[in-house]
């Protein structure tokens, strides 16, 4: 034995040479027939992991790991392959233990068993190498094993003296450990040597950096794989004939080490090409879904289930949904011919939209209005799934009464590619629009929504023009949906009041001047505080002072300012892509924005359908503040047009008017006239991150 791994050790510096790649390459005549390996690879991984030697007294492998050797039913098809290749693993088990039994040179037991293996892959080579060692390894632990408990084992392991595996179990520690790192290095070469084989040939080819590097390898890997054997099986022949008389040596156990070693760095090697192998495949097969739901999209169809399965289920589950309030799973079945909206974000998205979406859902529907809505959140694929994303998604699923997917991190990365680059998702959630047959009617109902709800049904671009059509600039229009009140007091012909702003000052100021001025104007007037866009924190503070000083009516739930503010943005939105010029609702949506975003309060004042008027601020306050001024016209014309021809003799031209506009799936448009003057406004870049 000592000398066979002395041999191996000889040759490591001359391992990879070109005479001995020649010498190797001369026994390689494969005659093109196809052996599937891994049947033979999942019994010598059976064999292998239930014949571990005894360690610390005791067997790895116990009636515990029987598996049943991957059952009879996996095994089914396998025996008509085994039988014609018993006789060759019996050869070469044959020449194993003879080759080794006698010390001869590790390199030429190495090279017979090539020449022995000639007609076959270099795959194939290697497992049926490593067949030939599991009988001969199997056979060995087997008698080892049952010597102590079982009389036949007992005589067997007599006539081959074989030592008291229990009684040296300490002294030979070294060696078994040495003899498992070393099986275990052979069988993860010899695994990757078998996935280059199985490699997907319609996406890699063989001129490919990365695999003409690893088939250039494989012969050099296979031929060490095989000496390995021979190493492994020289220890286990050391054994045989020692008796009581066994004395163990650190110099055999280091010997195995070094090969294990040999052995790892060629698997790394070989590893490396093999991930850029993948990577390459997943590339292509991510471009062929991409383009097959291209296709899709572009095809039309009798329903809608060849989409949805391209989107939603592209492993095939037998129920990829669940919805998410109730966990209860769900077939794609539930969605064949109906409306689809595809509520598509990342985990970020607010409670506020998701609690807005859920009114609308569950609001009682005219029978017309049929649709199902579906969450397809979309992750980071390069961010590994942490216990915290897991928690977010739950939670965030646990708020949908809708359908969900099961497992985001398992949506296909074509899909992501697509959403994005097609339908433009970034980073605020969108609402994509299917018909029953799978046709896309809309890239982003979620404007839409927001503006009319159950109303924009079925949420097409046809639909949206009408009910723009249908619209006038009115405060049912801006809190449509949000306070039960303001229609009530619409009806009774009240003038309304919406002011927002964060300064807390002058939002005491302007309550107490507003109620003054109406009581000595005579109407009934209703302040309402909106509050300002993107500031929870302050709203938060402000409308608790508002609260306890009584100094008007406010939304109590934040998430009701939110849609408002949503809104708004989403008339802007639907407008801008109309491209409509001069159109009055877009230019008073602009107005109410830039008021938002500028640091002063502001107030806008209806009174029923057609009355209307707004300022800034110190202009708003310094207006009725001054209503002596034009108390006599507000007596003969009415308050709100009175009010609203006094702003425009206080107006100057001097102003800065700021807009900011959210980037959306939309994208920013490029021209924005300002509000006021109708002067093209400039454009900044701003980048913002705000926790409150």
């Amino acid at each position: 034995m000592l000398q066979m791994i002395k041999s191996d050790h000889r040759m490591f510096s001359a391992s990879d040479d070109s005479t001995m790649m020649k010498q190797i390459q001369a026994t390689h005549a494969p005659d093109g027939r196809e052996l599937d390996v891994k049947p033979f690879l999942h019994i010598i991984e059976d064999i292998l992991r239930r014949a571990n030697p005894i360690i610390d007294g005791g067997f790895h492998g116990t009636q515990e790991h029987v598996d049943h050797v991957e059952d009879s039913a996996s095994l089914a098809g396998f025996d008509g392959i085994l039988e014609a290749l018993a006789y060759i693993i019996h050869k070469i088990s044959c020449e194993i233990s003879c080759k080794c039994s006698g010390g001869g040179d590790a390199h030429a037991t190495t090279m017979v068993l090539f020449n022995t293996l000639t007609s076959y892959s270099w795959d194939a080579k290697v497992v049926l190498s490593l067949a030939a060692f599991a009988v001969n390894y199997g056979e060995f632990w087997l008698v080892a094993k049952l010597s102590t408990t079982n009389p036949l084992a007992k005589s067997v392991a007599f006539l081959k003296q074989l030592p008291d595996i229990v009684e040296h179990s300490n002294s030979l520690k070294p060696q078994y450990d040495a003899l498992e790192k070393l099986i275990k290095a052979m069988m993860d070469l010899t695994r990757c040597i078998v996935e280059f084989k199985e490699l997907p040939p319609q996406y890699i080819s063989h001129d490919t950096p990365a695999m003409s590097t690893a088939i250039a390898h494989v012969p050099a890997a296979s031929y060490w794989i095989i000496r390995c054997i021979v190493a492994c099986s020289s220890q286990i022949a050391s054994l045989i004939g020692l008796g009581h008389e066994y004395t163990a040596s650190t110099t055999e156990a280091w010997e195995l080490s070094s090969l294990a070693h040999k052995v790892n760095n060629i698997h790394e090697h070989l590893k490396k090409q093999l991930t850029l192998c993948y990577q390459q495949i997943d590339e292509k097969r991510h471009l062929e879904y991409y383009q097959n739901l291209v296709h899709l999209f572009e095809t039309p169809h009798l329903d809608n289930m060849k989409i949805l399965k391209a989107l939603l289920n592209p492993k095939d589950e037998l129920q990829p949904l669940v919805i998410g309030s109730t966990k209860t799973r769900a077939n794609l079945e539930v969605l064949r011919k109906k409306h689809v909206l595809l509520l598509i974000s990342d985990l970020d998205i607010s409670h506020e939209e998701v609690l807005f979406l859920d009114s609308m859902y569950k609001e009682p529907k005219r029978p017309d209005i049929q649709y199902e809505l579906v969450w397809l959140p979309i992750v980071d694929r390069l961010t590994p799934l942490s216990e915290e994303h897991q928690h977010i998604f739950e939670h965030l699923q646990s708020m949908m009464p809708w359908y969900t997917v099961y497992d985001p991190w398992i949506v296909e990365t074509a899909v992501i590619k697509y959403i994005k680059e097609v339908w433009h998702f970034a980073k605020k959630s969108i609402l994509v629009v299917l018909d029953p047959q799978g046709k896309v009617t809309s890239r982003n109902a979620l404007h839409m929504v927001r503006i009319w709800g159950n109303h924009a049904f079925p949420f097409t671009s046809e639909k949206e023009d009408a009910l723009w059509k249908l619209e006038n600039w009115k405060l049912d229009l801006l809190v449509y949906g949000i306070d039960v009140e303001i229609p009530d007091w619409i009806a009774k012909g009240r003038v309304v009041c919406l002011y927002g702003g964060e300064d807390i000052n002058w939002i005491r100021k302007f309550t107490a001047t507003a109620k003054a001025v109406a009581e000595a104007a005579g109407i009934s007037l209703e302040l309402v505080y909106v509050g300002k866009n993107n500031a929870k924190e302050r709203l938060r503070k402000n409308i608790a002072t508002i609260n306890e000083e009584q100094l008007s009516h406010y939304w109590p739930d934040i998430s009701s300012v939110s849609l408002f503010w949503a809104r708004l943005e989403s008339m802007l939105y639907s407008k801008l892509q109309r491209t409509v010029e001069n159109d009055y609702i877009m230019q008073e949506v602009m107005t109410m924005l830039s008021f938002d975003g500028s640091d002063q309060g502001w107030a806008i004042l209806f009174r029923g359908s057609d009355e209307m008027a707004r300022a800034k601020g110190d202009l708003a306050l310094r207006s009725l503040q001054e209503f002596s001024e034009w108390r006599e016209e507000a007596e003969l014309n009415g308050f709100v047009p009175a009010l609203k021809n006094y702003l425009q003799k206080l107006h100057t031209p001097h102003h800065c008017n700021r807009l900011i506009l959210p980037g959306i799936d939309g994208g920013i448009p490029e021209r924005v006239v300002c509000a006021e003057c109708g002067r093209p406004m400039e454009k900044y870049y701003m980048y913002r991150c705000c926790t409150d």
